[in-house]
């Protein structure tokens, strides 16, 4: 089995698609179209890294990546942040910060390499 992935967007087109090329390339992936239960689910699944869209619904997926970051329990997790209208780079140097970002729309093997990294 491979390295667990958990994708956070609440846009289901980029759900299928960003879950459909994880497990193509030998990712274990769980889907959350919200936010809300992310803890829970993070405590369930184990993830080795959480890729999350900035803009959820009903949350702003930089707080959640700030409590990730600031919880014992889960601060070892790498975050990328994806985001179509946000600039993150300024964001990689505050406390609570996503590992790295992708600026939406990207290329799908520029998302791998920013995976692969992460989880070396």
């Amino acid at each position: 089995m491979g390295k667990k992935i958990l994708l956070l967007d609440d846009d289901q087109s980029i759900l299928y698609i960003v879950s459909y090329l994880l497990k193509d390339s030998g990712f274990e992936v769980k889907t959350l179209a919200t936010g809300m239960e992310v803890f829970a689910v993070i405590a369930e699944f184990q993830p080795d890294l959480v890729l999350m869209d900035v803009m959820l619904a009903e949350m702003d997926g930089r707080l959640i990546c700030r409590d990730l970051k600031n919880n014992i329990l889960t601060l070892h997790i790498p975050v990328i942040l994806i985001s179509g209208t946000h600039d993150l780079s300024e964001s990689l140097q505050q406390q609570g910060a996503p590992n790295d970002f992708l600026s939406k729309p990207f290329d799908l093997d520029d998302l791998l390499h920013k995976i692969n990294v992460q989880l070396v």
